[in-house]
């Protein structure tokens, strides 16, 4: 487990018994790309189905935050988030969605999804 995953927190579904779908968007991430050193700005959004666990909100906050001195390219960071919250919750299915603003006349919208076998 990485130093980032052992900041995430879960809690139980209180309705385990139904599917439903939970939609968290963070609108103010940022890393660091790691050729130039530049900030760079996305809105995420993490979209699932749980199972028995849900993500806790305030840790997930400060999981993005982690990010924030961490070069790490675009396709990356949004790969690892799925990683680390599929790792925590287990959910039935989950996407992730990272929304890269505007660099160099270019925006780049990058999709990640799991489903449960």
């Amino acid at each position: 487990m990485s130093d980032r995953n052992e900041k995430l927190e879960a809690f139980p579904n209180p309705n385990p018994q139904r599917d439903y779908t939970i939609l968290h968007v963070c609108p103010e991430f940022t890393s660091v790309c790691p050729i130039t050193g530049l900030p760079d700005f996305a809105t995420i959004k993490v979209e699932y189905v749980p199972d028995e666990l849900c993500v806790e909100l305030k840790s997930l906050k400060y999981y993005y935050y982690s990010f924030r001195q961490k070069g790490i390219f675009y396709e990356a960071v949004t790969n690892q988030i799925l990683e680390d919250l599929v790792e925590l919750c287990k959910p039935r299915k989950m996407t992730v969605i990272g929304e890269f603003a505007v660099r160099g006349g270019i925006s780049s919208v990058i999709t990640v999804s799991y489903q449960k076998d």
